[in-house]
């Protein structure tokens, strides 16, 4: 996977416009504020590949990008409290329809913000993750924000979790340093090349 031919394809803001998946799909996933536009800013080495926002939720549709013959979903933030209850609705859709409908997702990449303890919507989908059988690794970000210490603490906490025992590996990144990226990208090549 050449990641310098990265170019967005598509949006899709509700279930009736997702088309077929017709390519092996790596999924990014994760609350609303973790860093996932950053993340894949930095994983592509591109600055305004994925819209970034200071403003939690900004993402509300699914970003479809294409790399060769790889599609990256970039699914909508979850866990935003202040989206009304039809957005909530809408959103629920078009994640149950993305996940229900016959997809070649090869991984889900499931950020989780290194800073702080696994949100119950977090866990929530790191659950929905493990039941339904999906190959998951966990980034966590902003790592870089963190002192050898409170780093150090916050590994011991992650590893401690139950709802990351599925996880096929868990990396620590940083899109402000790029910590973490060739890992990332070494463990979505394999996930590739497993038929």
């Amino acid at each position: 996977m050449n990641i310098n031919n990265v170019r967005f394809e598509a949006s899709f803001g509700t279930s009736a416009q997702l088309g077929n998946s017709d390519l092996p799909e790596i999924v990014f996933a994760g609350k609303s504020n973790v860093g996932k536009s950053s993340l894949i800013n930095k994983f592509f080495n591109r600055k305004n590949l994925a819209r970034v926002s200071g403003v939690p939720g900004k993402t509300t549709t699914i970003n479809f990008f294409r790399v060769d013959e790889v599609r990256i979903a970039d699914l909508p933030g979850y866990g935003y409290a202040r989206r009304s209850d039809n957005e909530r609705r809408r959103w629920g859709e078009l994640m149950e329809a993305y996940f229900a409908t016959d997809r070649n997702i090869r991984l889900v990449v499931q950020l989780l913000d290194m800073r702080h303890e696994p949100t119950e919507d977090d866990n929530t989908m790191l659950g929905f993750l493990e039941d339904a059988g999906y190959p998951f690794i966990c980034v966590l970000t902003k790592c870089d924000k963190l002192n050898k210490t409170e780093r150090e603490q916050r590994r011991k906490a992650f590893s401690e979790n139950p709802y990351l025992k599925s996880a096929i590996r868990v990396i620590e990144a940083s899109a402000q340093n790029g910590e973490g990226m060739k890992e990332l990208k070494d463990v979505i090549e394999q996930s590739l090349a497993d038929e």
